[in-house]
């Protein structure tokens, strides 16, 4: 069966997205929509220009909502007009308004797989997707913090000179200025980093202070974040194809708190397959429900 990707969003987040994969030989045809069809256009044949270059054949359709209709997943990565924006959520008016209009066209194909939600702020929108297509709440989830909980792992990586793959833990909670790293889960090589020994005073506030602010200062460098996020979409689109079973800190539903929000969670062919409860201590238990609060308040207020 052929593993087909929808990305709806041609801009940074969603071209680097359909790049990686690409590069990665994650699936075997990648269907590039947006709304501005000569990016769209220009996207794609650069993408089918490193065809002989890339490992795995990977086909590339430009703006053709019916190929959906086999798509497995469909990548939301619609992006707001103005990028520069400190706080995520002044950009849910617009980005709520496109998504509504797209996800309908979306389901139209007769499109019957998982989506996965990039656009901003991110656990509301995975909530308006989720409410707009009717699909399960398994079966739509955000990005959430896997970019955050990346971040904080270079960040304690870089502090004691490890490499990031060997930090565990997580960043939960909304991918925003809510958010906040679970430090009681955050180890090295299974010790928890509170343990770990250095020559230098461990100031937790300032590292979390670094993962927060890491987005906002390549923002005022660059003018977008791209990379890292479209790695970890991507890796999610190959959890979801395998059916990897795979733990990712996703924007998955909390029926507790009545919101998509940052936490660990399995995913495989199904999309959510269960979500993994944390022990949290108080501090965070107390920071994972003001968080949702926000996140709630938030899609309220549509």
């Amino acid at each position: 069966m052929k593993r087909i990707v929808g990305i709806i969003g041609a801009g940074h987040v969603g071209a680097d997205t359909a790049f990686s994969l690409v590069t990665q030989g994650l699936c075997d045809e990648i269907v590039l929509i947006d709304v501005n069809e000569a990016k769209a256009r220009s996207q794609g044949l650069e993408l089918r220009d490193m065809a002989s270059l890339v490992p795995s054949r990977v086909h590339i359709r430009v703006n053709d909502y019916a190929a959906l209709r086999h798509a497995g997943v469909v990548v939301i990565a619609v992006g707001p007009t103005t990028l520069l924006r400190e706080d995520r959520m002044e950009e849910l008016l617009e980005t709520s308004a496109t998504v509504t209009q797209v996800v309908p066209r979306v389901m139209e194909s007769g499109f019957s797989g998982v989506i996965v939600s990039i656009t901003n702020p991110c656990d509301v929108i995975a909530m308006v997707i989720q409410r707009a297509s009717g699909l399960p709440t398994a079966r739509v989830f955000g990005t959430g913090t896997s970019l955050d909980t990346a971040r904080m792992k270079r960040v304690v990586g870089e502090f004691f000179d490890v490499d990031p793959k060997s930090v565990g833990g997580y960043v939960m909670g909304e991918h925003g200025e809510s958010q906040f790293v679970a430090w009681s889960t955050v180890r090295i090589g299974g010790r928890p980093v509170t343990e770990w020994e250095t020559d230098k005073p461990l100031d937790l506030a300032a590292l979390k202070d670094q993962v927060r602010g890491g987005g906002w200062e390549i923002l005022l460098g660059k003018g977008w974040t791209s990379f890292g996020i479209g790695t970890a979409t991507a890796r999610l689109v190959d959890a979801v194809f395998s059916d990897g079973h795979t733990v990712f800190p996703v924007s998955a539903w909390d029926e507790t708190q009545g919101v998509y929000i940052g936490q660990p969670a399995l995913v495989g062919a199904a999309g959510i397959v269960r979500v993994l409860p944390v022990t949290l201590n108080p501090v965070e238990q107390q920071a994972y429900a003001a968080s949702a609060g926000v996140i709630g308040r938030a899609f309220a207020s549509l």
